[in-house]
């Protein structure tokens, strides 16, 4: 079964491997295969699920919330996101004023067919709208009970240490950030991690797996299988284009014997590797088909030994990226 970890400075306990349903629900599964995965899931002990109202332009959220239909809520935590274009896309249909605040969680909640989220996220900084009205709306949300706890995905060390202290003067908790993270993608370490320990927030990590290329599927020198991720425009193949040179798909490669050793599969070890970070609370991972998941979980409690820590480090020497300036482009400077 998965075990739990406390989220950030609260007293909010999730699933340390979390079941997200970007890409999958809505658009690439059948609908009654994502009902099936979710059920597969709570079946193995996961309890946190994380969406976004942009997933499938709002089918995502949709999905889930007939998927977790007759759950105790209690028994839950549902997480979701506001900023991205949404619905018509009209000028207030993207952002993080009040308005598209207001608005998006009352259509989160109807989809999702429940009273309040445990954790509500914004999913990227906005430039274009104080940060003063973003962190009172979500003040105002808390004091309605409509949301629980706040977070938010991708920020920079600076913009969490701005996002915690307007926070903490609306005596309201701000608890996670949801950045990528992986093996291969290591950016947030120098910066993002030592200022989330400082104000309390933990990291609840996106693509644990790199993009499904720490399965070690992908070949150097051959051509990606037919169906994965790396061939579907539709399902993130630029997203994954830049873990696909031939460097990094030969380290990826070396990585077999050392997850061998420690009697894992490659995405058990990838998702293994990201838990040992004290200041992660949890992995997202998402799944196509109700089998994928119970090898997943396996990745949950394993503690890999510092040697082996130490030789993935050297294996993935120069092709894992560790500059924490790439925190700085992932927000869009202006709405998109």
């Amino acid at each position: 079964m998965v075990a739990y970890r406390y989220l950030g400075n609260s007293g909010l306990k999730i699933s340390e491997i979390t079941y997200g349903n970007w890409i999958t629900h809505g658009s690439q599964v059948e609908d009654r295969t994502a009902i099936r995965t979710v059920h597969a899931a709570l079946d193995l002990g996961i309890t946190t699920f994380d969406t976004a109202d942009v997933y499938a332009n709002t089918a995502a959220e949709s999905v889930l919330g007939r998927a977790l239909r007759g759950i105790p809520r209690e028994n839950l935590e549902i997480f979701t996101k506001v900023y991205w274009p949404i619905g018509q896309k009209g000028p207030n249909d993207v952002g993080l004023s009040r308005k598209h605040i207001m608005d998006g969680i009352h259509g989160s909640l109807r989809r999702l067919d429940t009273d309040y989220i445990d954790l509500y996220q914004a999913h990227r900084f906005d430039y274009e709208t104080p940060l003063e009205e973003t962190m009172t709306a979500f003040a105002d949300l808390v004091r309605q009970g409509k949301v629980l706890y706040i977070g938010v995905s991708e920020w920079t060390a600076e913009q969490l240490r701005e996002g915690a202290a307007l926070a903490k003067e609306l005596n309201i908790q701000l608890i996670s950030n949801q950045p990528q993270y992986s093996m291969l993608h290591r950016v947030i370490e120098e910066k993002v991690i030592p200022t989330s320990e400082e104000l309390g927030i933990s990291q609840i990590v996106w693509s644990p797996m790199a993009q499904g290329v720490l399965s070690g599927k992908y070949l150097p020198g051959q051509p990606a299988p037919q169906g994965s991720r790396a061939t579907d425009e539709k399902s993130g193949a630029a997203m994954i284009a830049k873990f696909m040179d031939e460097a990094t798909l030969t380290a990826v490669q070396n990585l077999k014997p050392i997850a061998a050793d420690l009697g894992l599969s490659m995405p058990q070890m990838a998702i293994a590797w990201v838990l040992q970070n004290p200041n992660v609370a949890a992995a997202l991972v998402g799944a196509s088909r109700p089998e994928q998941l119970a090898d997943t979980v396996k990745a949950s409690s394993v503690e890999i030994p510092k040697e082996a820590m130490d030789l993935i480090d050297q294996t993935l020497a120069g092709v894992a990226n560790k500059d924490p300036e790439h925190t700085y482009t992932v927000s869009p400077k202006t709405r998109p």
